[in-house]
């Protein structure tokens, strides 16, 4: 979600719960807002969002704080 805007920017759905779900989702919320040079990202620490694949994803992009 943009907080900014309010908006569903980014979403995939599946019939499983894994790293690719989310990765898609994030991938999908990154073209739609047009690859911002900063982002924060906010979970609820499930697996699929501590996964590795998620994480190679995330970590060029977000700040230390986030």
């Amino acid at each position: 979600m943009d907080l900014y805007s309010r908006r569903v920017v980014g979403w995939s759905m599946s019939d499983t719960m894994q790293a690719k779900m989310v990765s898609d989702a994030l991938l999908m919320a990154l073209w739609r807002r047009g690859k911002p040079s900063a982002l924060m990202h906010h979970s609820d620490q499930g697996s699929q969002y501590t996964s590795d694949e998620f994480q190679q994803l995330l970590k060029p992009r977000t700040s230390p704080a986030a």
